[in-house]
């Protein structure tokens, strides 16, 4: 395939993918855009593989997450497979210095999920976090132009990817227990005296809530310290970078206010609210130079 099929492919993955990554990736400079389109690409369908999901939606057999990462191994190597999440993934890796750990990581929160992992503790949980988003904003850091070597500037761009999948945890709840998952740690389950299979039980509204504040809580968290190394990216990754912040962080906390109604549909941030947010964003971006 060449460079503009790859590119193409991967932007009809996040077209049908992500309505708030996409929107976000529209701010970055044309060779940025492209290449966090790659990279998604290749996300996405790992993440679709899991899940037995297509651009995360439906459901049907979930794939293994074995032959998951022997595909990545064989793209990393430069030879890989005539499918398109993994062509662009080879494609991004000719561009973008990306440490093959990272790639790895990513892969392991995969394999917790093939095995019905859950967290037992808070720590569990961020460590979970970090291996299926904040391994996502390590490589996005890189590919805007943080060297491998700058840990401390990865670590806030972790931060940012762990930020994310609290929002996604919180609001897709009862999503997961449907689909027989739980990334609510066992241990607040049990100071709160719910069991898991009547968690959404009327009785257990007022406990859900207060998990659910738990996890917007360690949101804020992280998403302070993403702001830290911010100002390490160029201009128009910072502004990209802090709008998605906002839109993702708006997302867990409607789930907070909306409280026990906040699983009657999934939870999204209009157009119109995505725009806006382009404007404090823009302000802060000029600030954290």
């Amino acid at each position: 395939m060449t460079r503009d099929e790859i590119v193409a492919g991967a932007r009809d993955a996040i077209q049908m993918g992500s309505k708030s990554f996409r929107a976000a990736s529209r701010l970055f400079d044309r060779t940025t855009r492209e290449r966090a389109w790659m990279l998604y690409c290749w996300c996405r369908h790992c993440d679709d593989v899991s899940d037995g999901q297509t651009y995360g939606f439906g459901s049907g057999v979930r794939g293994s997450v074995a032959v998951l990462r022997g595909k990545t191994r064989d793209a990393v190597a430069g030879n890989p497979p005539d499918e398109v999440p993994f062509q662009a993934l080879a494609q991004l890796l000719k561009e973008c210095p990306i440490p093959e750990r990272f790639l790895e990581d990513h892969l392991r929160g995969f394999a917790l999920d093939e095995i019905g992992w859950q967290p037992a503790s808070e720590e569990d949980l961020a460590l979970y976090c970090y291996y299926v988003a904040g391994a996502v904003g390590c490589m996005m850091a890189i590919l805007m132009g943080v060297l491998p070597e700058e840990e401390g500037t990865l670590e806030t761009a972790a931060a940012l990817g762990i930020a994310f999948q609290l929002s996604n945890i919180a609001r897709d709840v009862r999503e997961d227990l449907e689909a027989g998952r739980c990334y609510l740690p066992s241990e607040w389950l049990e100071e709160l005296g719910v069991e898991q299979s009547a968690l959404f039980a009327p009785e257990n509204d007022g406990a859900l809530r207060e998990m659910v504040t738990r996890l917007i809580d360690r949101v804020a968290i992280y998403e302070a310290s993403a702001r830290t190394g911010v100002g390490r990216l160029p201009f128009r990754s910072r502004l990209a970078v802090l709008s998605a912040l906002r839109i993702y962080g708006a997302i867990g906390r409607r789930v907070r206010e909306l409280g026990s109604s906040a699983w009657e549909k999934r939870v999204s941030v209009g157009k119109m609210r995505k725009l806006a947010f382009v404007v404090p964003s823009f302000a802060e971006a000029l600030a954290r130079r």
